[in-house]
């Protein structure tokens, strides 16, 4: 049995911080890197590395997830059309000195009303200008559907989050036209009556959309895994995509070994994201904690007793992404001493 776990910023992503690795016990995470052998590789969104790993092409530079999340979020409407589609979800823009940052919907919560009566007034406006239909097929995943392939590049939203949009905007020969789509948006949405309720909860209003994902659905999505554990939505569209199981991330490792399942496994292991994104240092420190007991300290020993043949854990950060790859074998190595983790940061 392999197991790869997969586990953006894994690395807390402010190096300026390294108290943040003070009191932080984590034996069993230290003894599996120090042990390993690793690759270092481009840094990249945990969306892009599943398509890679995947065998999912670029499509005009753009990542298609649109079509791949279509497959669970709509499939009748991915079956019964040969139109383009393109995400556009929900997010909050916010001014800071000369920068516009962008705060996606882990930082909110919109419910399906709110985002029903966005939507249908955003079609209503600009629909038959531009000739697309936006359609909220959940809170927090709207979907372009357009006749034609728009010439432009986008940038993934986990690109973006918590980033200045300056340096993300589409790109290409019809770009201009979707930053006046992406204005117009903005100026519809900055006194909408949901806005309005909102604002006056003291929550975050959605006052823009961010263009993302465009594309057609691969003709082949191939799996190098035989089985997928996972809370998050795209790895599961990606399996359902390539015919392979899925499930839901077990709580632990103990309860995922129980199930005696034999094959290549990923898991996807990303509650460290979103603390790290937001640079919410101290629930970043505790989830880190709570991994190394309820996944790194059960994964070691099932390492070392042979019940899993080779494990990798793929690191995603900010500056780089690596590979560590343990075998049972790599736990023999005894010059190998336990490094602290701190002492892998300049590795990324």
């Amino acid at each position: 049995m392999n197991l790869n776990l997969l586990i953006p910023h894994l690395f807390w992503p402010d190096t300026s911080q390294p108290e943040i690795y003070d009191d932080l016990s984590i034996p069993s995470l230290e003894t599996l890197l120090s042990k390993s052998t690793f690759t270092q590789h481009p840094s990249q969104e945990m969306e892009i590395w599943l398509c890679k790993a995947f065998n999912i092409a670029q499509q005009q530079n753009n990542w298609p997830i649109a079509p791949i999340m279509l497959n669970t979020d709509g499939p009748d409407l991915v079956k019964a059309s040969k139109d383009f589609w393109m995400r556009a979800d929900p997010v909050h823009l916010r001014i800071e000195q000369n920068h516009i940052m962008l705060a996606d919907s882990q930082a909110f919560q919109i419910s399906k009303e709110e985002a029903e009566q966005i939507v249908q007034d955003l079609n209503r406006n600009l629909s038959h200008q531009y000739g697309f239909s936006l359609l909220p097929l959940r809170p927090d995943r709207w979907y372009i559907r357009t006749s034609r392939t728009p010439a432009m590049q986008t940038y993934t939203l986990g690109q973006v989050t918590c980033m200045n949009i300056n340096n993300f905007l589409p790109t290409g020969s019809e770009s201009i036209t979707w930053h006046k789509i992406f204005n117009e948006i903005q100026m519809l949405l900055h006194d909408h009556p949901v806005n309005q309720a909102r604002e006056s909860r003291g929550e975050l209003t959605i006052n823009s959309v961010w263009f993302w994902g465009g594309g057609d659905m691969p003709q082949s999505i191939q799996s190098p895994y035989t089985h997928i554990w996972s809370d998050h939505d795209l790895p599961r569209a990606l399996a359902l995509a390539s015919n392979i199981n899925f499930s839901k991330l077990p709580s632990n490792a103990d309860e995922w070994l129980h199930a005696e399942i034999a094959g290549n496994h990923l898991i996807v292991l990303d509650t460290l994201l979103v603390k790290a994104k937001y640079r919410n240092a101290y629930s970043w420190h505790e989830t880190l904690k709570n991994l190394e007991k309820e996944w790194f300290f059960p994964l070691l020993k099932a390492l070392k007793k042979g019940k899993i043949d080779q494990l990798i854990i793929t690191a995603l950060n900010e500056n780089s992404s690596q590979d560590f790859i343990i075998r049972r074998s790599s736990l023999w190595k005894f010059w190998l001493l336990p490094q602290p983790l701190p002492s892998f940061i300049s590795r990324h």
